[in-house]
């Protein structure tokens, strides 16, 4: 590893190809998927049993990790992206370049598992649409890569306020 990387949470091969941006290779894209897993694991569903994990990646390639969190009155009910960007941005994290969500019945990843309309939302408060990365997977190997605008076009930001 060369010396820019010695610090970094995130593993890398040296001369890969990188992806949509300059931050995430396809190591780093894998990385966020197994984080993604992982945090899945700790999912609290016991009312839909759909089990979400997200692995969203700083500029600082530093990792925080999401489930979501069901609620008995619906309403309350945290999804795994959301999570995530709530524990960065108490910690004081502002800057984000990526994010891999992956989810399934059962803790059981069968299919892609695309952010909700308000994870989109909350996404875009924090982000440039137009660089920050949407990994969705079904495994390190299948996934699928949007920038944010892609999924959200036309979002409302808060350089319109």
């Amino acid at each position: 590893m060369d010396k820019e990387h010695n610090h970094s949470l995130i593993p890398q091969e040296k001369g890969e190809l990188l992806a949509k941006n300059e931050l995430v290779s396809r190591s780093v894209i894998k990385n966020l998927i197994r984080e993604a897993i992982s945090a899945m694991e700790h999912a609290y569903t016991p009312y839909s049993k759909f089990k979400v994990g997200s692995a969203l990646l700083t500029t600082k390639q530093k990792i925080y990790t999401g489930c979501n969190i069901e609620n008995a009155g619906f309403t309350p009910t945290n999804c795994a992206e959301r999570t995530a960007f709530f524990k960065a941005v108490s910690e004081g994290e502002k800057e984000f370049a990526a994010i891999a969500i992956v989810g399934g019945k059962d803790g059981l990843i069968t299919d892609y598992c695309p952010p909700c309309g308000v994870c989109r939302q909350v996404i875009r408060e924090f982000v440039d649409p137009r660089k920050f990365l949407v990994i969705i997977a079904k495994s390190e190997e299948e996934y699928l890569v949007y920038f944010l605008e892609e999924l959200l076009p036309m979002s409302f930001g808060p350089e319109y306020l």
